[in-house]
């Protein structure tokens, strides 16, 4: 059964968003009476694409209160060597969460205990990754992530990297440091789609309406596709995701081979974790001239692997 991927062209981010997530119908989450954790990518306080813009946290965090959601907890860590706490305040994202009434966790600032050892059977890890109980233990889990590159290993960052976030940046136990494991090792782009079999999401919302086509993931060539994407499957968005950049001039790595056979998506696709082959997407867009336009342009890429 196809997984649907909406694309509507917007530079309105609520009214985008608000579309993009109404064209998935039925396989929308219901989020009603549940505690929602909201994933954003906060990697660095550099401006959007190379962070979730706050019009779109804000839009989303207002979509998940409309729809019903007990509560919504934005959690996050910024990566490198990027203090979270600063980050966040740098993007001032602390008094638009005060003034929608959720709770900001910096992961950073959690002790051990709020952290669990996952083990990842046949991963590439070289020992269980550790994750925060906050996900693990989560009602439902919302993802929002930006569309751009990436020059440290991963080709490109959407959905699938953003996971990498939840991942202790040095062990609270031992100070095991799994993000400098993570960035030297070879198999790279598979351990970031293994991270994504410890926990579920239920919506992803990629937003589009600028990317990076070369280097990332703060800085880069910045295009602007103008869309918005909403799905509940984290491959099937990045494979959409991929065949927006091969519209444009990105990187050899990102333009090669078939999108399913990119590492990030073949890996996770042997896992589990989403559609396993193109045919599995179906695109669905917004009925104006240019979304339709646009889902044209991504299905004829789609359709070359």
């Amino acid at each position: 059964m196809a997984v649907k991927v909406s694309i509507v062209r917007s530079e309105d981010r609520e009214a985008g968003i608000r579309a993009a997530v109404g064209l998935l119908g039925d396989e929308c989450p219901d989020l009603a009476a549940k505690n929602v954790v909201l994933k954003p990518n906060f990697n660095s306080s550099d401006p959007f694409p190379a962070s979730t813009h706050n019009d779109t946290t804000t839009a989303v965090i207002r979509l998940l209160q409309e729809s019903g959601a007990c509560s919504v907890t934005v959690a996050e860590r910024s990566g490198g060597s990027r203090d979270s706490n600063q980050v966040a305040d740098e993007k001032g994202v602390r008094p638009l969460f005060d003034a929608l009434g959720v709770e900001y966790v910096v992961l950073d600032d959690l002790a051990p205990e709020d952290w669990v050892s996952v083990p990842l059977e046949g991963s590439h890890w070289q020992r269980d990754i550790e994750i925060p109980r906050l996900f693990l233990e989560a009602e439902s889990i919302v993802m929002t992530c930006c569309l751009k590159t990436h020059a440290f290993g991963g080709h490109f960052t959407m959905s699938l990297k953003n996971a990498v976030g939840v991942v202790a940046h040095h062990s609270p136990f031992d100070s095991y440091p799994f993000m400098k494991e993570l960035h030297a090792s070879p198999h790279q782009r598979l351990m970031i789609a293994e991270i994504n079999q410890a926990f579920s999401v239920d919506l992803i919302i990629l937003d589009a309406l600028s990317a990076f086509t070369t280097a990332g993931p703060s800085k880069g060539t910045v295009v602007h596709p103008g869309v918005m994407l909403a799905s509940t499957d984290r491959v099937a968005i990045d494979a959409v995701g991929v065949a927006i950049l091969r519209t444009y001039e990105t990187t050899p790595e990102v333009m090669t081979g078939s999108i399913f056979c990119q590492d990030q998506i073949q890996r996770a696709a042997e896992l589990g974790l989403g559609v396993t082959s193109a045919s599995d997407i179906e695109l669905v867009c917004a009925s104006d001239e240019e979304s339709v336009a646009w889902a044209q342009r991504v299905q004829a890429k789609l359709s070359e692997s």
